[in-house]
């Protein structure tokens, strides 16, 4: 067991505040028994939390043709974060690297995520992909270690056009098959990653009962809509993506980051 927990996250543009990556923070320090190491990489570090390490967005050299091959695949963006595998990235960097987009809610004990079947690369299966049998993690959630999957920034970076192609311009597709080309990648437990739509709202008990959290939940997605903010008072997004309050959410993601980090910060 290493002796520190680093989490990173990735946050570019403008479209997540501050208070989006001061919650995560406080939800994974809350929810993992040893001291964390926070990094986010952004061009926007205004408002985050002092404890937060800021690590700037880089343009990558092979940032051309990527977004190229993105153009054709009309994913432009959807590559940003294989900056965060750079090898040597982080000064003083030991053991591996637990990472989170920004539109997760920390529900559980992050421990058994973090430490699960080490040297591997770790994400949940994506559930569409799932759904049609097909191999693919989501990266809503990832484990890897710098120091042992460098691969997955120096294949990219030697041949990006080509990857991003094969990848069908997917992060999440890229990382995961490239992790399983070379037999080093894990599927985290379905029930400790689960979906906001999904797994705690699914149609039609949506329309009878607010959204409930799974009792072995770790790490809530809301990936596509509802996101949080619209989850917390109710959304009506169609039929099938119908969501009553959820008082859950608003302790988990707000209240419980209030207390801990002080209401200036969450």
């Amino acid at each position: 067991m290493t002796t520190r927990a680093n989490i990173i996250c990735i946050k570019w543009g403008t479209l997540f505040g501050p208070e989006y990556v001061n919650r995560l923070y406080s939800g994974v320090r809350r929810n993992i028994a040893r001291p964390v190491r926070f990094l986010c990489m952004t061009e926007h570090a205004e408002g985050l939390h002092p404890d937060i390490e800021v690590l700037p967005l880089p343009v990558e050299p092979f940032a051309e043709p990527m977004a190229a091959a993105l153009a054709v695949a009309n994913r432009q963006g959807a590559m940003r974060k294989v900056s965060l595998f750079r090898p040597g990235l982080i000064e003083d960097l030991e053991g591996p690297i637990l990472g989170f987009d920004l539109d997760v809610v920390i529900t559980g004990s992050l421990d058994e995520i973090h430490d699960l079947a080490p040297g591997t690369v770790a994400m949940r299966h994506d559930w569409t992909e799932k759904r049609k049998g097909r191999p693919t993690g989501h990266g809503s959630v990832f484990r890897f270690d710098p120091a042992r999957h460098g691969f997955l920034y120096e294949d990219l970076a030697g041949n990006p056009y080509a990857e991003v192609e094969r990848a069908r311009g997917s992060e999440q597709r890229y990382t995961s098959h490239k992790a399983m080309d070379h037999d080093l990648f894990t599927y985290i437990p379905d029930n400790w990653v689960v979906s906001f739509k999904y797994d705690c709202n699914p149609f039609p008990g949506n329309w009878l009962h607010a959204p409930r959290l799974p009792e072995e939940a770790k790490v809530v997605c809301f990936h596509g809509r509802p996101k949080m903010t619209d989850a917390l008072e109710g959304w009506n997004g169609s039929l099938i993506r119908h969501s009553k309050p959820c008082d859950w959410l608003r302790d988990h993601w707000i209240d419980r980051a209030k207390a801990d980090l002080g209401p200036e910060w969450a």
